[in-house]
Parts: structure tokens; sequence; C-alpha cells
């Protein structure tokens, strides 16, 4: 995969962008020179941050810019300047002539990954799963039997009269994933169900990891995952 690096500071964006205006046009230009691809960033159309009189923010983690990484027609961009919209399901980026957080249009986006690890990968699904939006998911196992986490903040009418008239709440759902097939994890029962495993089989082998889904529930279904991969007979799909 061809790795695009964003290597000029942002420090000398904001100098080069406050100089005149055949100078801005040449860093303009300098900067497309830099990304073959560079039009594939901002085709989303301006970002539109939330009402000052909403509690909370709508993003993913953190609410300033991280360098990050994206994956867009398998070209990989690194030092990505990105932040994750958990509400929308959009992914934004900054324009450094014209100072403007901009959307990525999501079609377009493959995989993206935040400071910290954190890998988000584009599904497409055929149910109508509520929170699926545009189908950023967070990749946290990458295997035969994925294991997704789908984040979303809902935004909610505040009850009491004051500074705030609605409130961002975060959630998020687990699902395992396989051969386009997604399975939500809600219950202990149902994630065990899921894979076809014993009951009792399985009961053992996570009570020696001291494992118990209503204490840690996201290794709880990563080691439920793993387990089913680690045996011989081949997972051909979910157990209704």
């Amino acid at each position: 995969m061809l790795k695009v690096k964003f290597f000029i500071p942002f420090v000398l964006i904001f100098m080069w962008a406050a100089q005149i205006s055949a100078q801005n046009q040449s860093f303009l230009s300098l900067y497309k020179d830099q990304l073959p691809y560079f039009q594939e960033l901002i085709t989303g159309g301006q970002y539109g941050e939330a009402p000052v009189n909403y509690e909370g923010n709508p993003y993913f983690q953190v609410r300033t810019f991280d360098e990050g990484k994206l994956s867009i027609n398998e070209i990989q961009y690194t030092g990505v300047q990105l932040l994750y919209d958990e509400h929308l399901d959009e992914l934004v980026t900054f324009h450094p002539v014209y100072r403007q957080k901009i959307l990525i249009k999501p079609e377009k986006v493959e995989e993206f990954q935040l400071e910290g690890g954190y890998i988000f990968r584009r599904f497409e699904r055929e149910d109508s799963y509520v929170h699926h939006e545009n189908g950023f998911y967070q990749v946290i196992k990458d295997g035969e039997i994925k294991v997704l986490i789908k984040h979303y903040k809902t935004l909610d009418p505040v009850k009491e009269v004051g500074k705030y008239t609605h409130v961002f709440n975060e959630d998020k759902e687990y699902f395992y994933w396989f051969d386009g097939d997604f399975e939500v994890i809600r219950k202990k029962k149902q994630a065990i169900k899921s894979l076809g495993l014993n009951k009792k089989e399985i009961k053992k082998h996570l009570k020696d990891k001291g494992l118990y889904f209503a204490l840690e529930k996201e290794k709880y279904i990563l080691e439920l995952a793993r387990f089913r991969e680690n045996k011989q007979e081949e997972f051909k799909g979910f157990f209704e």
C-alpha cells in the first residue's frame, strides 16, 4: 500500500496562509503536489460545529485534532489531522489554507487510525441496525471472526431549564463479524451460542482465566472469539 506523509508542520502552514494571495496559491500548489489525491480529502463539505448550548461534545475520546492515519482508495496517508464525530458517524479533517474543519466523504474511507492505536473500518451491512449510519466500527480483533465496537452518541433534550438545551450521551455495542454477517452481543448466553460453543467447556476455560461477562465484557467477548478460532472445527457462520 502506498503511503503519503503529511510532512509540512502546521506552524509553517499558518505562517504561509497569512501571506499575500500569490504566496497562498503557491502553497496550495505545493500542498497538492505532495498529495496526489488531495481532492479525496476535501469533497465532504464544511463541518458544522455543535451549538454552544449543547452539553458535552460529539467526538470520540478527544475534541481536538490528533495525528492519525487514513486509507482511501488503497492509499495510506499518515500524519493526518483527524477527529471522529460519533454522533454523525463522520470523519473530520482540517483544511490548512482556509482553516476550516472539513468532512471526509465517508464512502471513500476504507479505514482510519486515531492516536492511541484506535482502528476504525467502514463496513457494509444489509440489515436496518439503527446506529449503523456511515458504517464506521472500531476493530478490536481482526481475524476470521472479527470483534467490532459501534461507538455512538445520542443527542437528548435537557429536562431542566438552564444553560444547556441538549446533551450528548455516549454508548457502544459489541459485534462479532464473519463473512459479511454481524452478530450483536448483548448477553453472555447469546455470545456463547452465536459461536456454537459448548457452555460447560467454555465456562471452565473462562473461569480458569478469571473472566466474567458482567465484570469484563470486552475481554470476555474477545476470548470467546479467540477460543472458537483455535478449535479444529471449521467455523461456517453464526448459530441462531
